[in-house]
């Protein structure tokens, strides 16, 4: 097969999740552990950090790739889902994976596949592991796929675990309380393995902390070791250029500890991740890694350009401007109102799509009354349909026109706004992935 028929193989032959749903979901580690046994347990092969939770894990997974390999580091990077380009799961020193890479390793192991039935996702963490080891990278970080406890990344002995923080997602699959989501985010604590929780959420703080307890394992919270603030020129500037935060960095309890640092991340709730990343870096120097503040600062100003992240607060275009962001659950929505309300413009026009399988009530009722809606699909099998969309949002007080795919709502946005309004692409994944 060639790279565009062994990709219809991975998306037709097997289930996945971002596809289809939960159905795709596997509740244990057996297909994982039977095929990374077939291909000599490569996980076992090199270093890793862990990172977990329910928003932030994607960027704090990306800054920290781009300060190891800034610090000369050979870093594999595992993200999920991809927005344009399969190979963009995997990644090495920022570069992704080869096509060829892509082909030989389905080809070897197409039969085990059809032995062992494992989803799209397992496939996928086992290409990852298996490339990670015979490319010999110093250290990868490995973002979870979904949860923690039963996903399949979980078959690491990392470094060290990080958990960005805990919120409303995937209820259906991991539990109906923040409780029950943090006990299985909190499955990636591993005895003896240090553990940072990036924001101290004081009504799950408890399982953290117990869990940690039980498998021996230091746990920081980050949040507690850290302040950042925007800097008063930079909140006046970020409108206008949205290139760059300027931060102001302060470590409690702790002399001289006040920094400056840019991040090319631009989204104020990076504020947030930021401090998960800082303290990782703590962790790691105490571990033997080398990395150096100027490491640190030279690779935050770069992060896309070192990782190729997209579509976190990302603009793509000034005029007029269009903006799209993958927040989607309700403390991810909460975050992008936040950035909306920091830009000023006359109007705003809201392209936005959903899935079918997560209660999007409270979402929309989030959401500004006064904005146009575009109201798409995203042209994957587990997406909302537009008519179904706007008759939910249409009860929350949102209006505006449906259109038959995402591409067509970004252009009718586009063109009927006016020079100072402001186009706001998001909702889902699926939906910014159409776009960037």
């Amino acid at each position: 097969m060639d790279y565009a028929q062994t990709l219809h193989y991975l998306y037709t032959q097997l289930p996945m999740f971002t596809r289809i749903g939960s159905s795709a979901y596997k509740e244990d580690l057996t297909n994982t552990i039977e095929l990374c046994a077939r291909l000599n347990n490569p996980q076992h092969e090199f270093k890793s950090v862990h990172i977990g939770g329910t928003n932030g894990k994607g960027s704090t997974s990306h800054m920290l790739a781009a300060i190891l390999q800034t610090a000369g580091y050979k870093t594999g990077l595992y993200t999920s889902p991809h927005l344009r380009d399969f190979r963009e799961r995997v990644r090495i020193n920022g570069e992704m994976i080869s096509e060829q890479q892509v082909i030989d390793f389905v080809a070897d192991h197409q039969s085990d596949f059809e032995e062992i039935q494992p989803s799209f996702f397992e496939m996928t963490v086992g290409l990852a592991f298996d490339i990670f080891a015979k490319e010999k990278v110093d250290i990868a970080i490995v973002e979870v796929g979904l949860g923690g406890r039963l996903d399949s990344t979980n078959i690491i002995t990392p470094l060290l675990s990080v958990i960005t923080n805990i919120g409303w997602d995937h209820m259906n699959i991991l539990g109906d309380t923040l409780q029950l989501i943090a006990g299985e985010k909190a499955g990636i604590i591993k005895h003896g393995i240090p553990v940072i929780i990036g924001e101290h959420q004081p009504d799950i703080a408890n399982i953290f902390l117990r869990k940690a307890a039980q498998e021996e394992a230091d746990i920081i919270f980050a949040s507690d070791e850290w302040s950042v603030e925007l800097k008063a020129e930079s909140e006046k500037s970020k409108a206008k250029n949205m290139e760059l935060l300027d931060l102001t960095i302060h470590k409690k309890n702790f002399q001289p500890s006040t920094f400056n640092l840019q991040l090319d991340l631009t989204g104020t709730y990076q504020l947030k991740n930021i401090k998960t990343v800082l303290s990782a870096v703590e962790e790691l120097r105490l571990q033997g890694f080398v990395i150096t503040d100027e490491h640190v600062q030279t690779a935050l100003r770069q992060v896309k350009t070192l990782t190729g992240l997209h579509g976190r607060w990302e603009v793509l275009s000034r005029n007029p401007l269009t903006i799209c962001d993958t927040g989607h659950n309700p403390e991810g929505i909460q975050e992008v109102l936040k950035n909306i309300s920091s830009v000023n413009y006359d109007h705003l026009h809201f392209v936005i799509g959903m899935v079918n399988d997560k209660d999007i009530s409270k979402v929309l009722s989030m959401l500004p009354t006064d904005a146009t809606y575009y109201f798409c699909k995203p042209d994957i099998p587990r997406g909302l349909e537009a008519e179904s969309l706007r008759q939910k949002a249409e009860s929350a007080g949102l209006h505006g026109d449906t259109y038959p795919s995402v591409k067509a709502a970004f252009q009718s946005a586009q063109k009927n706004a006016q020079a100072n309004d402001l186009v706001f692409v998001g909702g889902s994944t699926f939906v910014v992935a159409e776009v960037v």
